[in-house]
């Protein structure tokens, strides 16, 4: 019974990772972290990603333009695309590992200790690959309110907001975390001991026999 829950506590670790790593993929890549809307023409929306910007027309559609220079970017946005693309590879190489090290994965089961150490390799690749993830999120979620509340700007310039990706994001990064700690937690903890029945099985016969002999030459 300890080796069904800790296959499915790993099983359900692993595939809570996977959504996560495929939301903070989608994350890194939707133009969708910054929104602007116009007051003066509400038929227009701007949104703001890692690697382009768009802008919504209800006449034209949308039309996204990838930004000329990386360097010619706020730090912020900077930071993120190299933090996110690097989630992304950890997040990939947790998967592999961690998948290779599961209790239900028939790759290499004569090595329960290489499987183990693959499974904890996995969990801490998928936590950082989480924190990597958070860390980009936040921060520009933190200087899209410090810009919003500005008292330096005129009220009358177009302030951004929060973006869908954002919130994306955040749930990537807690998903990829939690399924981090998890496969961690299931690895390090010890495996359920074999039943006890089997040893007493194991050793009937030895006492059957000393019982027989016990029997058969009353003097011992």
């Amino acid at each position: 019974m300890g080796l069904d829950f800790r296959t499915a506590a790993q099983c359900a670790a692993f595939l809570l990772s996977l959504l996560g790593w495929v939301s903070a993929c989608l994350t890194n890549y939707l133009p969708h972290w910054k929104n602007l809307n116009l007051e003066l023409n509400e038929m227009e929306n701007w949104t703001m990603g890692l690697w382009k910007s768009c802008v919504i027309q209800e006449e034209v559609g949308r039309q996204c333009k990838a930004f000329d220079s990386f360097l010619a970017l706020p730090g912020e946005l900077q930071s993120s695309r190299i933090l996110m693309s690097l989630s992304n590879g950890l997040g990939l190489l947790g998967l592999l590992a961690s998948g290779c090290g599961l209790d239900c994965s028939r790759l290499g089961e004569a090595r329960k200790g290489l499987k183990r150490r693959l499974l904890i390799l996995g969990g801490l690749l998928l936590w950082t690959s989480g924190v990597m993830v958070l860390v980009p999120v936040s921060w520009v979620a933190h200087m899209t309110v410090q810009e919003f509340w500005d008292e330096t700007m005129p009220e009358i310039v177009p302030r951004w907001e929060f973006g869908e990706a954002l919130f994306l994001g955040w749930f990537a990064g807690f998903c990829l975390v939690l399924g981090g700690c998890l496969l961690h937690c299931v690895a390090c903890s010890s495996p359920a001991p074999p039943a006890s029945g089997r040893y007493a099985v194991a050793g009937l016969p030895d006492h059957c026999q000393q019982l027989e002999l016990k029997h058969a030459n009353p003097e011992i």
